[in-house]
């Protein structure tokens, strides 16, 4: 079985796929775990997981990415281990990682974040539109 996971913080933040979630449960200690995808579905590990659905329609995706990532980085602050993932662990996933790194201040820009994912996590694919959010999100 692919692990379909990786640590983006060492222990304590991770990301990949739904597919990911009973191998990262079998191998690291997580305490919460954020789901991404737009429709609340079956999860694997329903008493860990939390909704927080990233948008694809343009107008709410800034908020909801901006969302995702502040409960992200919050749980990550009050001491807890975090999972977060998308359908696949490329798109919706890649696009908090790449957020997470901005708000704990581990890139400089939306660019750099993004290479320091794809080093991490090969498969990210920030789609363009929520790429464009990443950039208004981070515009400073």
């Amino acid at each position: 079985m692919e692990k379909n996971y990786e640590s983006l913080i060492p222990n304590r933040i991770f990301v990949g796929g739904v597919d990911g979630v009973q191998h990262l449960l079998e191998n690291e200690k997580i305490d919460i775990i954020f789901d991404l995808r737009a429709e609340k579905k079956d999860h694997p590990a329903e008493e860990l997981s939390v909704h927080q659905p990233i948008m694809d329609d343009a107008p709410h995706q800034d908020a909801s990415i901006k969302k995702a990532v502040d409960e992200v980085t919050k749980a990550y602050h009050e001491g807890k281990n975090v999972y977060f993932h998308c359908g696949t662990g490329r798109g919706r996933a890649g696009t908090i990682a790449v957020a997470t790194l901005m708000e704990l201040g581990l890139a400089d820009n939306v660019d750099e974040a993004e290479n320091k994912v794809k080093i991490i996590r090969s498969k990210i694919n920030v789609k363009p539109d929520q790429k464009a959010a990443l950039e208004r999100i981070y515009s400073n």
